[in-house]
């Protein structure tokens, strides 16, 4: 792995880019049982850099409130009530700037590295909101001036709030420091909320199901607060528990332990059949998924039901190492500042506050807010995927995520450059800039073999020639690339690259029928094993939709098969002709 250079994969350009589509794939896929994204080394440096600016900066944030210390009394004051609400809204804006999840070059920004905050501070720029049409003022997918003045305010909010004195609880003793002012948390979460209703990408992005909440819990009396934190928590755990109990997961536990820069060779072939001929997850991979599995269900439970002790020592460090091994695979999409508050927050709340019951809550409309929100939610997500996203829904990584592909015509992608306001320029440019046309295109070809060694990933790939006539006539561009351009952050969810942004982009680059066509793969309901597809034309619509089998997916390579590279499908409607659709677009 080269510290300034990308690690690519040692192929004939040439010969390779003669290739089919899928074989094309293949030498990638290959590569990346070893090297992963191949990521220079300099990258992950300037990630452990970004983390430890998260944790000192939350930390000199804090330190500043009146009452609670410097730096130096560090370890009288960590675990305050206080403390841990600023630490809250800290994530919470350092989340919404862009800054965490869904930044740099594991989620496709390269130069610029984040996206977020250059993009929702600028007018002109793409927005998607919720409910259009169900929501008074929230239709269309152009960002006003309003709408920067809202995320303005959002950011000056927060930084308001973590300027803001404690004040006293009025009962229990929360600490010498006191708490944050509810009035105070419901400005910015009243913010939060409005903001995303004109955009669900910035509500997203803020971990709204988790950070958002968490502001919710805060309006509530403090003597009910350590216990609801502890059902957050516990729900965040198990939900993401849940949705790993399907035949996605061993792959995503191979494909991310062999991103990491410390795992050796050897280890990383092991999470293979056979390596490089037979890329589907070893039994040694679908164990050590499986094990995770079993850890996040009954660890957390353990820590639910202890109140400190050894036992409850035992189970904290168990799930520090945990947080701490997907950290170290430096997993796609990056939320590693997300997984260093998770480590706070179970030191916190189980080992500090061990002898606070986790169901001592006294206020029944709060009990009413942790059921909708850590059970009814999910539970919808899980059986009706179509309508949640993958984070209320909590299933991180579960491998089960909705996706897209996009086919631009050859020539055609540059529209969205020339017609598209945005922050910074598309990944295939940004890589260009940085390292030339060839390991541009080696690189987005390298994330599109990330996304084929997925189970989901087999199956966009074998549905591509259905989607065009000629796969060797588009530029294939996985739907997160094109998300984190266009929107200005991505970070795993399909539902912002779906036909909701196919249609903004139609309407600012008004393709002509065949120069875009996209594939979207729905996520697999709890209770089904399929998936529903579409395929959509940016100036025809509909073209085809309906089913894949979870079993075509599982039990093929990445790249398919050379005599057939298709998967079978259960078509639900009939193609529409192009002309019938074209008019009813007009």
């Amino acid at each position: 792995m080269g510290f300034l250079a990308p690690n690519t994969a040692d192929v004939d350009l040439q010969q390779w880019r003669s290739r089919p589509y899928q074989q094309r794939i293949r030498p990638l896929a290959e590569h990346w049982t070893l090297h992963g994204f191949g990521t220079p080394g300099i990258v992950h440096l300037l990630y452990l850099v970004k983390i430890t600016a998260y944790a000192l900066g939350g930390i000199a944030v804090v330190s500043a409130t009146p009452g609670v210390g410097g730096i130096a009394d560090f370890g009288s004051w960590w675990a305050e009530p206080i403390v841990y609400q600023k630490l809250v809204i800290w994530t919470l804006l350092w989340e919404v700037l862009g800054l965490g999840c869904g930044s740099g070059p594991l989620s496709s920004h390269f130069l610029p590295p984040v996206g977020a905050f250059l993009h929702w501070l600028r007018p002109g720029t793409v927005r998607l909101p919720p409910w259009p049409g169900r929501i008074p003022f929230t239709a269309g997918t152009r960002r006003t001036v309003a709408d920067v003045v809202l995320y303005a305010a959002l950011l000056m909010a927060a930084v308001w709030l973590l300027c803001s004195p404690g004040e006293p609880a009025g009962s229990g003793d929360p600490g010498a420091s006191g708490v944050l002012a509810p009035w105070r948390i419901a400005v910015v979460a009243a913010l939060l909320a409005l903001l995303g209703l004109r955009d669900k990408t910035v509500f997203l992005a803020a971990r709204a199901e988790h950070y958002g909440l968490t502001l919710v819990v805060f309006l509530f009396p403090v003597s009910d607060m350590t216990a609801a934190l502890k059902l957050v928590m516990l729900a965040l755990w198990w939900g993401a528990a849940s949705s790993k109990l399907n035949r996605h997961f061993p792959f995503v536990v191979a494909v991310m332990i062999s991103n990491s820069p410390l795992r050796p060779a050897w280890f990383k072939r092991r999470l293979y059949r056979h390596c490089p001929d037979d890329l589907r997850p070893s039994a040694f991979a679908a164990a050590a998924a499986h094990g995770g599995t079993v850890i996040e269900y009954v660890v957390p439970l353990v820590l639910v039901l202890s109140h400190g002790g050894p036992v409850t020592t035992i189970a904290l460090a168990v799930m520090v190492v945990f947080h701490l091994h997907i950290m170290s695979t430096f997993p796609m999409g990056v939320p590693l500042e997300w997984n260093v508050f998770f480590i706070y927050s179970a030191l916190v709340l189980f080992g500090h506050d061990a002898g606070v019951g986790a169901f001592a809550l006294h206020s029944p409309v709060l009990a009413a807010v942790l059921v909708s929100s850590l059970a009814v939610v999910p539970l919808l997500g899980h059986v009706r995927p179509d309508l949640v996203s993958f984070l209320p829904s909590m299933r991180y990584y579960a491998g089960n995520w909705a996706t897209s592909l996009w086919c631009f015509r050859k020539g055609t992608e540059r529209r969205l450059g020339e017609h598209v306001v945005k922050a910074s320029a598309l990944p295939v440019d940004q890589l260009t800039r940085l390292y030339g046309a060839d390991a541009a295109e080696l690189v987005l070809h390298q994330g599109l073999a990330w996304r084929a060694m997925h189970s989901h990933g087999r199956a966009l790939a074998g549905l591509l020639p259905r989607a065009v006539d000629d796969v060797e006539s588009y530029d294939v561009r996985d739907g997160e690339t094109v998300a984190g351009a266009v929107l200005g952050w991505n970070f795993g969810d399909g539902h912002l690259h779906n036909e909701q942004l196919v249609a903004a982009v139609q309407q600012r680059c008004d393709f002509a029928p065949g120069d875009l066509r996209v594939v979207v793969l729905e996520s697999q309901p709890t209770h089904r094993q399929r998936q529903h597809y579409r395929i959509v034309d940016a100036a025809s619509g509909l073209i085809e939709e309906g089913h894949v089998n979870v079993g075509e997916m599982v039990t093929r390579q990445p790249w398919l098969d050379d005599e057939s590279p298709a998967i079978p499908v259960e078509p639900v409607a009939r193609p529409r002709p192009v002309t019938e659709a074209a008019a009813a677009h007009e």
